[in-house]
């Protein structure tokens, strides 16, 4: 919920003042705004989504909408007539147009509204992409993609780490299951876990600032909202983001697949000023549930006010409970960007697996709607800010379902049963466009770990290199204190490019990779002893 220095963007939440008398982001107008998913596979109907927030404090009439889509060299101006009163407190009005050329396009946004003040006189206001204060506008920029998303076979795509309507408070707000719903269908995910703020749903939608008589309702409601969803589109799944006690009793956040019930989280909501503590620590969190847990952004910077009022810390190697029968399953240290966050979390998942831990690496977006970009608090009550990070389903976790050696196109029928499956064996890679996987297999009667990689024309086509890392194994049968190098591409690799590695003496191998527009992947560590 932290609106402080290093925090994220999300759709910004700019009406609450904490009962003061001003706020310069502040006006008598629901938020409106323009969002679309960053990408759309092929024959996927293109939909951009009106988002309006607080309207039922603030009833408006959507009179019309006009684009202006620019790329490939063409320019066209398309008129959506609207007319729709909204007076929900949560708005998502879908707009479909034609199908441009594969490519990426800048969209131009403005919307005609008009709302009634206390006299009952008509208010009118042109909408440039959104109308939060003192923010300048932006295009939308969607690539439309001529080929389906590489993937290897056998494997389902998923987005870890995203935020519905439930996550809500004082300075964001997510989307409604069914916009995620229909956004991961067009941008080519298989699954998304909606990973909610336990503190949230301890809090009344109503009044942030009050607790609810029970949480247990509120994530019921998410269930049972994904539960009416239609099967035919891709499998959600109601899970949810904790703020847990590390070893220093500061929070940290863990992020958790589908648990059975509802897990209790409050440390850090910020609705109890400096009274901070973390509800229960992660060991009693693990020992809570049998569902698979997750550190959320473990080294994330964190600013120094964060520090203090909501006591917010970092993950250590004690958190991951890795001696316990139940532990953390894998770090998400893959957050929207490859920022010092990426580095860190990506060194401490390669220290842990020196050690013998085998955790998988996580990628996903923390995204409270996002789905194009991202906006948010800069300065509360004063000013907002915007990125193109932290874009829904931008940052992929791609998991093997079919566990036979022969990489089969038949893909079981996806469903909590075999993702939960899926995360307890060894095999997945993360990837924000290329597919990256490997198999073990046997070449001219050697012991061998084969990598793949492919990539297609939309994510940059040849790889600029393409790089396997692996840790020897000791005289006692363990990984080596260093990681090495082992191959490296050294020219431009093919798009379609296979990679055999002997096992040798191997403790384990692991690959990485960059397209030639800089899209990446990674893979999971193959265990060889």
């Amino acid at each position: 919920m932290s609106f402080f220095p290093g925090e994220k963007l999300h759709y910004a939440e700019t009406h609450f003042k904490f009962k003061l008398p001003w706020s310069l982001l502040y006006r008598p107008w629901p938020e409106i705004l323009a969002d679309s998913p960053f990408q759309f596979v092929p024959g996927e109907e293109p939909t951009l989504w009106i988002v309006v927030r607080d309207a039922n404090r603030f009833p408006v009439h959507i009179d019309s909408v006009e684009i202006k889509i620019c790329g490939n060299g063409t320019e066209e101006a398309v008129s959506i007539p609207v007319n729709k009163d909204v007076q929900e407190s949560f708005a998502f009005i879908p707009l479909h147009y034609s199908r441009p050329k594969p490519g990426i396009y800048r969209i131009y946004f403005r919307c005609s509204v008009s709302r009634k003040d206390k006299s009952g006189k008509i208010l009118k206001r042109s909408i440039k992409r959104w109308n939060l204060p003192g923010l300048r506008s932006e295009p939308l920029v969607i690539k439309f993609l001529a080929e389906e998303p590489p993937k290897a076979p056998g494997y389902a795509a998923g987005e870890m780490h995203c935020h519905t309507h439930y996550s809500c408070d004082h300075v964001e707000f997510g989307a409604t299951p069914a916009v995620l719903q229909q956004a991961a269908k067009d941008v080519g995910l298989d699954f998304v876990c909606c990973t909610d703020h336990a503190y949230d749903f301890a809090f009344s939608s109503e009044d942030y600032t009050k607790e609810a008589e029970s949480p247990v309702p509120r994530f019921q409601a998410l269930r049972d909202e994904i539960a009416s969803l239609p099967k035919d589109l891709p499998l959600l799944l109601a899970g949810e983001e904790v703020s847990a006690g590390n070893t220093k009793g500061e929070n940290v956040h863990m992020t958790v697949l589908a648990p059975e019930s509802y897990m209790p989280g409050l440390g850090d909501c910020g609705r109890y000023w400096l009274e901070n503590r973390p509800t229960l620590k992660i060991p009693a969190h693990l020992e809570s549930t049998t569902a698979h847990c997750f550190a959320a952004h473990p080294f994330q910077p964190i600013g120094l006010l964060e520090k203090f009022i909501f006591r917010r810390g970092y993950w250590s190697p004690a958190d991951l409970n890795t001696n316990k029968k139940h532990s953390i399953r894998g770090i998400q240290f893959w957050n929207g960007t490859r920022d010092e966050g990426f580095f860190l979390g990506r060194r401490f998942w390669i220290e842990e697996l020196g050690k013998g831990n085998f955790l998988l690496p996580i990628g996903g977006n923390d995204a409270h709607g996002d789905l194009n970009d991202t906006t948010g608090i800069s300065i509360p009550l004063v000013s907002l800010k915007h990125s193109r990070h932290h874009v829904f389903g931008k940052v992929r976790t791609v998991v093997r379902l079919d566990k036979r050696e022969d990489s089969s196109e038949s893909v079981p029928t996806l469903s909590l049963e075999n993702l939960n499956e899926a995360f307890a064996g060894e095999n997945c890679y993360i990837t924000d466009g290329p597919a990256l996987w490997w198999e073990r297999g046997e070449v001219h009667g050697v012991k061998s770990i084969i990598f793949h990689a492919r990539n297609t024309s939309d994510y940059g086509g040849a790889f600029r290199h393409i790089r396997i890392f692996g840790r020897f194994r000791t005289p006692e049968n363990k990984p080596a204190r260093q990681e090495v190098l082992c191959i490296e591409s050294l020219v431009m690799a093919r798009a379609k490019t296979d990679i055999n590695v002997a096992i040798d003496n191997y403790a384990y191998l692991r690959a990485e990779c960059e397209t030639a527009d800089g899209h990446f992947a990674m893979t999971s560590a193959a265990k060889l002893y």
